[in-house]
């Protein structure tokens, strides 16, 4: 279920609300294009503002429109275990086919404290987990060791790792055996990732490229590396200049540029700087993704 060019979806911004028409044809679109999974209010989708009310809206808007076409993995983190669980069990409700549940952040709790955390979460629901190994953002890495324990509970399914580290895929996969899916969360390494026994990305950049991205995927599936090589270093400038900000930023402005959302985000982020648009531009342009929406317009 969990494989292939995946997106970690924006969430539209109206004037301070969420859009939810726009999030709405944002959900067709993804899957028009071929993405093969769908991650609402996760980092990129901004989930650290929005309130639960909204979070949980979010999740039910995805849910519906996806209609199960494609698997729908809700961001449930939480540095709150009581609080994730509470939104793991409102998304088992919706209908979501799994969760994503980053790594607690701030409170920095040791392996033994995120073995905690991860069952509490597994016992609560029925819902598979896809645990989220970000230690740029939540400070703390899970050990391989750690991951392998969890990964002997039958509804911890898999990983994004987005630690970039090319030899940790490979070493998870050793522990925690064939099934357990392995997703990049790093859109500039997940080639490589795949080389080194992955299964898929977590994407930020599908959020404008996902036509290509998925191209990517399948290609290498079908074993035309040197296509999915091309479309790699094809991507390469737009990946690195999604991230010249703090994300989402930059892909809200790349998503403006071509006509699908509002770059509006909510503070503490804030209008990306005109440097920093200048290289979204530039790579978009190189990709020919500006090019073909401004022909759109027109």
């Amino acid at each position: 279920m969990f494989k292939g060019s995946m997106v970690a979806l924006i969430t539209p911004f109206d004037n301070g609300a969420v859009d939810e028409d726009c999030f709405s044809r944002l959900v067709d679109w993804q899957i028009d294009e071929g993405t093969e999974g769908l991650i609402p209010v996760g980092t990129t989708g901004e989930s650290p503002t929005l309130s639960h009310e909204e979070h949980m809206r979010v999740v039910e808007l995805c849910v519906k429109r996806a209609a199960g076409r494609v698997p729908v993995i809700a961001g449930t983190g939480s540095n709150s275990t009581r609080e994730a669980i509470e939104f793991a069990r409102h998304a088992s409700a919706a209908g979501a086919d799994a969760q994503l549940v980053v790594t607690p952040y701030y409170n920095k709790p040791t392996q033994a404290g995120l073995i905690d955390h991860y069952t509490a979460l597994h016992d609560a629901t029925d819902l598979p987990i896809i645990i989220y190994n970000i230690p740029p953002r939540s400070v703390i890495d899970m050990t391989v060791e750690t991951m392998a324990q969890l990964a002997k509970l039958p509804h911890i399914a898999g990983v994004k790792d987005a630690t970039a580290k090319l030899d940790r895929p490979l070493a998870t996969r050793l522990a925690c055996g064939p099934d357990f899916a392995i997703l990049s969360g790093e859109d500039a390494t997940a080639l490589a990732l795949l080389a080194q026994s992955g299964d898929g990305c977590i994407s930020v950049t599908a959020n404008v490229a996902p036509r290509l991205l998925a191209s990517m995927h399948k290609a290498w599936r079908a074993g035309n590396i040197e296509e999915a090589i091309r479309i790699n270093e094809l991507l390469m400038p737009l990946h690195e200049a999604l991230f010249c900000e703090a994300s989402p930023g930059p892909v809200k402005y790349a998503a403006s540029l071509m006509g699908l959302a509002s770059p509006e985000t909510r503070l503490p982020l804030t209008e990306i700087a005109e440097s920093s648009k200048r290289q979204v531009e530039a790579a978009l342009e190189h990709v020919g993704l500006w090019s073909a929406a401004r022909e759109a317009a027109e």
